[in-house]
């Protein structure tokens, strides 16, 4: 039996030109990219090596041998956002694959079976939507301690509801059409046609809300290290910085502003992103926006 898409594969091209001439989709694209790499490059490179206390250069303004300036140890900021970036990306995308790898088979699941057991699975997923990420990371911290992992496994156990939610809605919204009909009348079971037939037909829409989600993990992250929460030191991290920064407005300004930058482009670039793949998707939403 032919597998029913919303994107035929014939129109592959006709799809990627549609992602170049949106703009949504492009500027997202190129700021993903440009966090992303810089991220990358952190690992080989960085201007400066930020665990090297340089008091007389502390506070420095930005100029051209600090092009972000110095924090009140001497560290360059442009290199702390660059170490920021990885961490921040890598707390997100787990946080984000916890929730997808969990929430996405139980909401299919939930879709596939109905009656008690969706319902269990539903209100399951309320429960835990009770507990915003903050006031699970400050729980877990209280049992685990401060950290980068706990930050994920707080993060990661808020997104569960979410992708759940989504891909239940998507798979009830396919079950109904008529080559799941056909699939089922030729004997496959609920297991094969949600792996064969369900998930390739949400997959765009998991995508969109993933891309939502990473966003949001990228500024769940900052909060938690900005209360002390997340990535500890000598790990840089966005959040950390703004914290170090608050008391240092008057007199070093830019501690506070290339970061809080950092995070705002990043967040703006994803959600541009996300918004552009939903229209060249789904143009019918487009229009009517």
């Amino acid at each position: 039996m032919t597998l029913h898409t919303d994107v035929p594969e014939e129109r592959l091209t006709d799809l990627i030109g549609k992602a170049l001439a949106n703009r949504s989709f492009f500027v997202g694209l190129l700021i993903a990219l440009a966090v992303a790499g810089a991220a990358l490059l952190s690992f080989v490179w960085t201007p400066y090596d930020v665990a090297r206390l340089v008091i007389s250069d502390k506070q420095q303004a930005p100029s051209w041998a600090h092009w972000f300036g110095t924090d009140h140890f001497g560290r360059d900021i442009l290199s702390m956002i660059m170490l920021g970036a990885r961490n921040s990306i890598a707390v997100a995308l787990v946080a984000v694959g916890i929730g997808m790898g969990i929430g996405v088979p139980l909401g299919c699941l939930a879709a596939a079976r109905g009656g008690l057991l969706d319902e269990a699975l539903m209100r399951l997923n309320d429960l835990v939507f009770a507990f915003p990420a903050l006031l699970s990371a400050i729980m877990i911290t209280a049992i685990f301690g401060p950290g980068a992992v706990n930050a994920i496994i707080a993060i990661g156990i808020f997104n569960v509801p979410v992708f759940a939610r989504v891909a239940r809605a998507g798979a009830l919204s396919i079950w109904p059409r008529e080559f799941i009909l056909a699939a089922r009348a030729a004997g496959k079971g609920q297991t094969a046609i949600t792996l064969e037939h369900i998930l390739p037909n949400i997959a765009t829409l998991l995508m969109v809300q993933g891309t939502i989600q990473f966003a949001l993990g990228i500024l769940a992250e900052a909060g938690l290290s900005y209360i002390g929460l997340g990535a500890q030191p000598p790990m840089p991290s966005w959040g950390r910085m703004l914290f170090e920064a608050q008391t240092r407005m008057a007199v070093a300004p830019w501690m506070a502003i290339f970061p809080g930058m950092a995070i705002v482009v990043t967040v703006l670039g994803l959600n541009l992103l996300g918004d552009g793949i939903a229209d060249i998707i789904d143009p019918k939403a487009r229009r009517q926006r």
